[in-house]
């Protein structure tokens, strides 16, 4: 893949959430807003320090792609999807959701029209472009998502409560994408469950004109708690605390890849970055999904190759031996590598540690095409 101009083979990036400063989440980070600031305040400069202080860990340990870090609020929930609502005006007061890793979040009430009532990630990606001359990724919660969680007092149908979503994110985009951000990340991280009948209309309306920036759809199953997410089924009662892997076979269920390949290929992408076929050694069974159904010529495949939900750092070589595993299926030309989702719920030390191992593994592949493309 072409970066900055330059042939990047199998380029790295973060996906998400990643743990902040603590001196921001126990202040800045409890009442940022997204709005600009005038150049003299405090909340600007403290925005321009702390995403100093995530591109530096991603700088050192050697990604291609430097990524925004969620920065804006302090925790997952907010960061994900109440700072959304609030910047699309919503009223926070609702009930709370019936997805099973998701049951501790609530709906945000839609009271008025949905709307982009001030910037959601334009200071963000003012502050990352800032902090790095390396190629930058601007990351947005899904269309789909945001419409889902969404207790509906205004709209008559689901469908124009979404597309009133998707217009207003996609003002966002098109300003971001003005401030030369090489990549725009959208996370549906719904999909894998099912596809509303409007999912992929709205998600090409969000990124519609978009010009400068490639757009990457991410699809994973979640992070939430640190929860591994899985479809319902009846092995225990709600509420019950049972051992996941005791869990019934459910034999209608697809795997992660094929719920969402190759439905997936009618959003209007650049890259799909999946969770699945990467990070452990149980679901590279993922990747016979893409012989069956082979990747767009315009469209690259990126693959979650560290796992974090695992305190465990990879060594290197695992992360070499996953990224050659990917590319016995797909080109290694066509192919990157990320974490499978947000690190927020882990350790900065150890946060720290995995990206540089995904990096230095990704550097033994290289070689190894290297060597091979001289023999």
């Amino acid at each position: 893949m072409k970066i900055q101009g330059k042939d990047v083979l199998v380029p790295t990036s973060m996906v998400g959430n990643y743990p902040n400063p603590r001196w921001w989440d126990a202040s800045f980070g409890r009442h940022f807003t997204g709005d600009q600031e005038p150049p003299d305040s405090m909340n600007r400069e403290a925005l321009e320090d702390a995403m100093c202080a995530i591109a530096k860990d991603q700088e050192i340990a050697g990604l291609d792609i430097i990524s925004d870090g969620r920065l804006h609020s302090d925790n997952y929930a907010d960061a994900a999807v109440y700072y959304y609502l609030k910047r699309l005006g919503y009223n926070l007061k609702g009930g709370y959701l019936g997805f099973p890793i998701y049951s501790r979040l609530h709906a945000g009430t839609a009271e008025k029209e949905i709307k982009r009532y001030g910037a959601i990630m334009v200071e963000q990606a003012k502050a990352l472009r800032r902090a790095t001359t390396k190629a930058t990724k601007i990351q947005y919660t899904g269309i789909q998502v945001l419409a889902q969680c969404t207790n509906d007092l205004h709209y008559s149908n689901p469908r124009d409560r979404a597309l009133a979503v998707a217009k207003a994110i996609n003002e966002d985009l098109l300003e971001v994408d003005s401030l030369g951000i090489d990549f725009i990340q959208l996370d549906e991280f719904t999909w894998p469950y099912f596809y509303e009948d409007w999912a992929i209309e709205a998600f090409n309306t969000a990124v519609e004109g978009v010009k400068n920036a490639k757009i990457i759809c991410h699809i994973c199953w979640g992070n939430w708690g640190g929860t591994p997410a899985y479809y319902p089924d009846e092995t225990a009662q709600a509420g019950e605390i049972f051992d996941l892997t005791k869990r019934a076979e459910d034999a209608d269920a697809p795997t992660a890849t094929a719920s969402v390949i190759p439905k997936s290929y009618e959003a209007t992408m650049d890259v799909i970055n999946l969770e699945s076929c990467g990070r452990r050694s149980d679901d590279f069974g993922g990747l016979d999904v893409f012989k069956d159904n082979p990747l767009p010529d315009n469209v690259d495949f990126w693959a979650g190759v560290i796992d974090v939900k695992s305190t465990i750092t990879e060594t290197a070589e695992e992360v070499a031996e996953r990224i050659r595993h990917l590319a016995s299926v797909i080109p290694a030309d066509r192919l990157g590598v990320t974490t499978d989702c947000g690190l927020i719920l882990l350790q900065r030390y150890i946060c720290q540690d995995k990206l540089h191992a995904m990096v230095e593994g990704t550097k033994i592949f290289r070689e190894e095409q290297k060597q091979k493309k001289a023999a």
